[in-house]
């Protein structure tokens, strides 16, 4: 694998742009970076956060980043520069962000810290005044249980959120009201992502399973167990295959035996919901897990602050065809 050496605490998320040749990380410290994802270069650092940095997307033509920060704030970049184009203050951490369908819409989530609600926010860039002035045309409050993590639909007319709660909303990116809430895990909910068509969404939450979801009628259609909290799953774009990260919460991490191998990233098969393999490498828990846009490759970033990134044997590709 190629380890990329960026960070100097653990990786909070990683993500793709949409053509797959660059790789955005990010981490508990205040850098956010991004690398060729074809040799594991570093490209270039987007500077100014002064927290731990807990979220990050591209937008379609891969012009503008997002991230979003303990620090209170959320930034917009400039990609290919790395200059600060726009900052959003906030009351409380910056948990989730992204970008719609378009790239003319953000939206963000804030914690629910220090007295603050939990609020679902929505801007859109084609208005500057709406940035100038930190008024986002929507705002959603959250009152019972805070967001801990949020995607796009598909096209870009709601977003799905997952809570601390194990509950999964749809709330309109138009009217701002909750078009379906259902609950099928019984933890937090760490991370959410979309296949490559966005007719399906993957959970994966710390009452150690990961659950494929349809997008726009949220119908649980599958499960995948493991022993362990999972901390983020992603759907291959060319295979029925999924890839789970976890592993044990960060402080239970010293008090076993490394030996045990619980720092895997595990593949499933997305119909019959089975294991089918294990890679090895991180020491300590996996928290994102992302495949390449062109499903040859995937990459994970762990607790010990590494990123790898895994291309596939060509065996890999003959077996999936052939069976």
């Amino acid at each position: 694998p190629i380890l990329l050496q960026g960070h100097e605490r653990s990786i909070t998320q990683i993500k793709y742009n949409r053509e797959g040749d660059l790789l955005f990380t990010v981490a508990k410290d205040p850098i956010v970076n991004v690398w060729y994802s074809v040799n594991g270069e570093r490209l270039g650092t987007y500077n100014g956060h002064t927290g731990a940095v807990w979220c990050v997307d591209a937008d379609w033509d891969t012009r503008h980043v997002l991230t979003g920060s303990a620090d209170n704030s959320c930034r917009l970049w400039d990609c290919e520069t790395g200059k600060q184009l726009a900052l959003v203050k906030t009351s409380s951490a910056v948990r989730t962000c992204g970008f719609d369908f378009g790239g003319n819409i953000i939206m963000f989530s804030t914690d629910k810290q220090m007295g603050y609600q939990c609020f679902v926010s929505f801007f859109d860039l084609r208005d500057p005044s709406q940035i100038e002035n930190n008024e986002p045309y929507m705002k959603i409050p959250c009152s019972d249980s805070k967001i801990t993590s949020a995607v796009w639909g598909p096209l870009g007319e709601f977003i799905i959120a997952g809570h601390e709660s194990g509950e999964l909303n749809q709330f309109s990116a138009k009217s701002g009201e909750q078009l379906s809430n259902i609950k099928e895990h019984t933890k937090q909910i760490n991370d959410i992502q979309t296949s490559r068509d966005m007719t399906m969404f993957i959970t994966a939450s710390k009452d150690n399973t990961a659950k494929l979801f349809d997008c726009t009628s949220l119908e649980h259609l599958k499960t995948f167990r493991t022993e362990r909290p999972v901390n983020s799953a992603a759907l291959s774009p060319i295979f029925d295959h999924v890839v789970l990260g976890g592993g044990q919460e960060a402080m239970d991490v010293t008090t076993t035996s490394t030996r045990i191998g619980k720092f895997e990233a595990r593949f499933f098969h997305l119909a019959f919901e089975e294991e089918f393999g294990r890679v090895k490498g991180h020491f300590g828990p996996i928290n994102s897990v992302a495949f390449h846009p062109d499903g040859k490759s995937y990459s994970s970033g762990g607790e010990d602050g590494y990123v790898r990134i895994h291309y596939f044997d060509p065996q890999y590709f003959e077996f999936e065809f052939e069976a």
